[in-house]
């Protein structure tokens, strides 16, 4: 039996919703260990001089714990 715990990021991105998602889940798995899944829980945009200046995604993140 296994034991998972999840936490939350916020990770940005300046091309997409897809690419801050990656940039996310790819800094969570150098800091956690047996990443197993994630969630985009919210997304967000920062607007400046009337465009899209970043897009920014909330991220709940699934990691097994470690006997």
């Amino acid at each position: 039996m296994s034991v998972a715990r999840v936490t939350e990021i916020i990770a940005s991105s300046n091309k997409s919703f897809e690419d801050a998602t990656e940039k996310g889940i790819d800094r969570a798995c150098k800091t956690l260990k047996g990443v197993q899944g994630a969630w985009v829980q919210d997304q967000k945009v920062t607007v400046k001089d009337g465009k899209i200046d970043e897009y920014r995604v909330s991220l709940k993140v699934t990691f097994v714990l470690e006997d």
